[in-house]
């Protein structure tokens, strides 16, 4: 650092910077970046927040992968039963990243009280069952014990518990249609008793199913014990779902399909992909804006200093040092926008975390609020990239800076 240099950035962030008339237009310039931070943190944090909970609820009802027969992959109810005599059960050796396999079987049944009555999908689950990924949506009372004896515990939705005004300890009396039965015979009846209410948010799944022994359904399919209706595989790396997918169709039997929920739920996912298109086109608007507010107060510098780069230039200094020198400035006012930004961005995303102010309306948004996902590595890159092109940005307007001439600008008013 020459001696030029150092007098040109004292003069440039000293005091007499604070009565200037470049003052209005740096606050605004650093506002504007905290204000773009602020934004770009909560667009982030907020889309991937969106995206990862939906995932999440969508596999907590299905598992990641689906592994069921042919003839059951376009029904609701489980028709045809799949043995549990199976090598990739109930440990799946063959395929590496898989952290759980469960057996289900769903059949649909219809919910009667003394007032209404609605339709429903049991959706029996057995002892291998991980409640895990179930269990942040329980809203009252408690899950199933389903690793003895058959029982007629049952969790249900606050969607049928609302509507049908039921609670925790009352009894869900549901009717199932005989399978193959003639027209005038009697229904299946199970009294089931009301241990838990769910609520995931999600209204496609809150709406459809209740969790009951799968021993039911297999007695009123007249199924054997180590039959089930379909197997729902748990990965650790969504990332690779799709990959995962392909490795444990090539595992199972032929008779047997696989089915990712990318695909079973092709529309939710599509959707969901559509915001990091929304967040990158979010993400470079504000940069530009930011960009553009910067460049306007950098040359507000420049034009307030020309007598001072006249003087430098006087003196001997080089352009390019001369323009380090106000790049150099403008990075530290680049900073402290960041800084700010970071502070009351990553303020307001705790908030949110914590206490839920923000609601969202789940008939559209699967979420009943708005979830945030905190990540120093993404917010290390916000502030990297903002930083680094901010600086590629001021670098024409600084080119200015060659321009001047030492005879004219010493003169300069």
């Amino acid at each position: 650092m020459n001696f030029e240099y150092f007098i040109a950035k004292r003069l440039i962030k000293g005091k007499e910077h604070k009565s200037s008339i470049s003052t209005p237009i740096v606050k605004i310039a650093i506002s504007a970046i905290a204000i773009g931070m602020i934004m770009m943190l909560i667009t982030v944090a907020t889309g991937i927040g969106l995206q990862r909970k939906i995932r999440e609820k969508v596999a907590a009802f299905n598992g990641h992968i689906l592994i069921s027969s042919f003839d059951n992959n376009s029904s609701v109810e489980s028709l045809i039963p799949i043995s549990t005599n199976q090598e990739f059960y109930p440990e799946f050796d063959g395929v590496d990243g898989i952290v759980h396999l469960q057996g289900v079987a769903t059949k649909i049944g219809l919910i009667r009280t003394e007032t209404d009555f609605d339709g429903v999908v049991v959706k029996g689950i057995g002892k291998d069952y991980n409640w895990d990924f179930f269990k942040e949506y329980i809203a009252e009372g408690r899950v199933p014990d389903f690793q003895g004896k058959l029982n007629n515990e049952i969790v249900l939705s606050a969607h049928f518990a609302n509507r049908l005004g039921l609670t925790v300890g009352d009894k869900a009396i549901t009717y199932f249609l005989k399978k193959n039965a003639k027209s005038n015979s009697q229904p299946y009846i199970r009294a089931f008793e009301i241990v838990g209410i769910y609520n995931s948010g999600f209204q496609e799944f809150d709406e459809t199913y209740l969790f009951a022994d799968i021993r039911h359904v297999q007695r009123m399919n007249k199924w054997k014990a180590d039959e089930v209706g379909n197997f729902e595989v748990y990965i650790d790396d969504f990332e690779k779902i799709d990959q995962k997918g392909q490795e444990i169709y090539e595992n199972i039997p032929s008779t047997l399909d696989s089915q990712t929920i990318t695909l079973k739920y092709g529309t939710i996912f599509e959707w969901l992909k559509l915001f990091d298109l929304n967040i990158i086109g979010i993400i470079a608007i504000i940069i530009l804006v930011a960009g553009i507010n910067m460049i306007t107060a950098l040359l507000v510098l420049i034009l307030e200093k020309t007598p001072m780069i006249g003087i430098l230039k006087a003196l001997g200094a080089a352009d390019w040092t001369i323009r380090k020198v106000f790049l150099y400035n403008a990075a530290y006012l680049i900073a402290i926008g960041l800084f700010w930004g970071n502070l009351i961005g990553i303020g307001l995303l705790f908030i949110q975390q914590k206490y839920g102010v923000v609601g969202l309306n789940p008939e559209t948004y699967y979420v009943s609020t708005a979830p945030v996902y905190i990540d120093i590595g993404y917010i290390l890159l916000l502030n990297l990239g903002t930083m680094i092109l901010c600086i590629i940005m001021l670098l024409i307007p600084s080119y200015i800076v060659s321009k001047i001439s030492p005879t004219k600008s010493i003169r300069f008013e």
